[in-house]
């Protein structure tokens, strides 16, 4: 399968990369995505190196590399830049954020999960190591992003990387993406699951993680608690019409395309959000929550564009 690829255009210059000189005119998203996937992405090539036993090592980095749109550690990245901070505070957090992520794909790929074969383009990691690794390979990528925030966030008070630790933990367990898949897969098969259950599985499997990148950042930077009220409503809504936008694609766009098998969700029988309201309204609700986020953030003015503009790219996302 193939993936999708941003290339960074010629024209824009890295170095003026700052957030107090974004304008609506000169702000151009794929330009700014582009450029936080490549320092994202060097980052986390130099965060694990393969050592003895090369087998774990392998399997963590095989699908930590497997490219993706890195939406969550450009999430946190950009939300630290809004608050003055700069990506020595905020890379390993948002390094932190990738590893969960991936931890979380490894392990809902398995047969015991949702049994998928492909994923980003290339096969899951249970079916190139084994489920045994695969498990493992999750389990190390989760133990190593806490220690990972610890040993090399720099220029921020402890006080500070111990909330995000703590953040972080809680998005993951039982209150966050745990909670959201176990619920998840009880609704499997099950005709009268309601919105009110889809929506609770969403903000903790999809939305708390998204959440915790997007907070994370603001509290690494110094952000206020008015501050970080307003990304975690901004966060959470975002994150919901992630997902929504997620079940719409799995009708609508192929297995190319995503990088993964299309039409999972019908096979499986789940309930998704095109099922209980059909596509249009769907879209309308992604849209809607859409509003809502950036409504949260335009106090800050041109400094929110990056994640203004990461809102409207949400709904507006292909893949």
């Amino acid at each position: 399968m193939a993936q999708n690829i941003i290339n960074i255009p010629n024209t824009f210059n890295s170095e003026t990369f700052c957030a107090d000189t974004f304008t609506p005119e000169n702000f151009d998203l794929f330009s700014y995505l582009a450029i936080a996937k490549a320092k994202v992405e060097q980052a986390l090539d130099r965060s694990i190196k393969v050592k003895y036993p090369e087998k774990i090592y392998d399997s963590m980095r095989y699908s930590l590399m497997a490219s993706g749109k890195r939406l969550r550690p450009i999430l946190c990245l950009a939300t630290c830049e809004l608050f003055g901070g700069d990506d020595r505070m905020s890379m390993p957090t948002a390094c932190a954020m990738e590893m969960v992520h991936t931890m979380s794909l490894i392990h809902d790929d398995l047969p015991a999960m949702d049994n998928d074969d492909y994923r980003r383009g290339k096969l899951t990691n249970h079916k190139v190591y084994g489920e045994d690794i695969a498990v493992l390979a999750g389990d190390a990528l989760l133990a190593y992003a806490f220690e990972y925030i610890a040993d090399n966030t720099e220029n921020v008070p402890s006080d500070r990387i111990l909330r995000v630790v703590s953040r972080l933990g809680r998005a993951v367990a039982a209150e966050g993406l745990v909670g959201g898949q176990v619920v998840d897969l009880e609704s499997e098969g099950k005709t009268d699951t309601t919105l009110e259950t889809l929506n609770f599985i969403h903000r903790h499997k999809t939305a708390a993680l998204l959440e915790a990148s997007v907070v994370s950042g603001g509290i690494l930077a110094g952000a206020q608690s008015e501050d970080i009220k307003r990304l975690t409503i901004y966060a959470q809504n975002i994150g919901l019409a992630f997902q929504i936008i997620d079940d719409i694609l799995d009708i609508t766009a192929t297995s190319e395309e995503l990088g993964k098998t299309a039409g999972k969700d019908i096979a499986a029988q789940k309930v998704t959000y095109p099922s209980l309201l059909g596509i249009p309204a769907s879209q309308i609700q992604a849209d809607n929550l859409i509003d809502l986020a950036k409504s949260q953030i335009q106090c800050y003015g041109n400094s929110a564009i990056p994640l203004m503009r990461i809102a409207d790219y949400i709904t507006a996302r292909k893949y």
